[in-house]
């Protein structure tokens, strides 16, 4: 009979990013600086904004301050040096618009490769200059006479940079770590019926969603925060966040406290000598803490404002210290009300 062997289950999101293609001993030490260290570090790593190379946009309908992707011919070079050096190039496209490219860091090699009649397909914000619009620093790319370059099938992400790795290279190896990502039935901790109910996505779908939201999304949804993608991994970290408060909570109750009760003495002696009545808010918690402080556990809670003055009079009647951020305001008023007591 032949034996049966279990195959261990592998933790996709918890392998190191030295796995992936490229990433030798500097280039993990730069993203661990950033926090990058597992798969799961670079799915979570999510562009700030988009930019959307899947139209192009004839100059002669640019917007100011409308970010835009143009393709024409250079018309014009000129190289200045009155004050600092510039290289502005003029392309004109079929619509017979004509923009201005204006760069201020340049090299010789880059200057040469804006010869007149070379096809440029530029990407950037036009703003108003001495010229009609110009774009300052745009990102290009040399067209050859035969190239037939498709445009883009999704909007380009923008991440957050990565000191030493340009954008080009962090890219890439997000796109990779995100061809290991799960199946979504592996990576869905949610029941379905949950998500349907709230109309949001599986985990999966939503990551690959902002890594790579198609052509027709919602780009205000996405500036705005709303996308229903984004508010699935909200309620991921949401989730997460509560959880590992569960568990440390759950790890504090294993520790062991001594379990003081006393017989209500000392507070009655001290509720009679306030020239004021406790609220029923201030009763009901010092109860909660007089039956926290019986338990045989660590007491795990929060008092703030004037129901203090129900911790403080635990205080008062059990001698246990209690461990605060700081002291209310009405702690000198309470010691003084309570000096007579035994």
């Amino acid at each position: 009979m032949p034996v049966r062997r279990t195959v261990p289950v592998v933790d996709l999101s918890a392998e190191p990013l030295s796995r992936l293609p490229g990433v030798g001993p500097r280039v993990a030490e730069k993203l661990a600086a950033r926090g990058l260290v597992t798969m799961q570090d670079l799915w979570l790593h999510l562009p700030l904004r988009y930019e959307d190379r899947t139209t192009l946009t004839p100059i002669r309908l640019l917007q100011p301050g409308v970010p835009a992707q143009v393709e024409g011919r250079v018309e014009a070079v000129e190289r200045g040096f009155r004050y600092r050096p510039v290289l502005r190039v003029a392309i004109g496209d079929e619509g017979h618009g004509t923009l201005v490219l204006r760069f201020f860091h340049f090299r010789a090699a880059q200057v040469a490769q804006f010869a007149v009649g070379t096809r440029l397909r530029c990407y950037g914000t036009p703003k108003p200059g001495q010229h009609g619009l110009e774009i300052i620093h745009p990102s290009y790319r040399v067209l050859g006479e035969a190239d037939d370059v498709a445009l883009g099938d999704a909007l380009d992400p923008i991440y957050p940079a990565v000191e030493g790795l340009g954008p080009a290279t962090l890219r890439k190896l997000i796109g990779q770590a995100l061809e290991r990502l799960p199946e979504a039935g592996a990576l869905e901790l949610l029941p379905s019926p949950l998500l349907e109910g709230l109309g949001l996505p599986s985990l999966r779908d939503a990551l690959l969603t902002m890594h790579r939201p198609p052509r027709d999304a919602d780009v205000a949804a996405l500036a705005l925060g709303t996308h229903p993608a984004q508010r699935r991994l909200a309620i991921e970290e949401l989730l997460a966040h509560h959880l590992s408060l569960r568990r440390q909570r759950l790890a504090l109750q294993q520790h062991r406290a001594p379990a003081l009760k006393g017989r209500g003495t000392l507070v009655k002696a001290l509720v009679k000598a306030l020239p004021f009545s406790l609220t029923g808010a201030q009763k009901r918690v010092f109860e909660q803490i007089r039956e926290d402080i019986a338990r045989p556990s660590p007491m795990l809670r929060l008092v703030q404002g004037d129901v203090g003055v129900g911790m403080l009079a635990s205080m008062g009647v059990h001698r246990r210290p209690f461990r605060c951020r700081r002291a209310p305001i009405g702690y000198q008023s309470l010691k003084e009300r309570g000096r007579g007591l035994p």
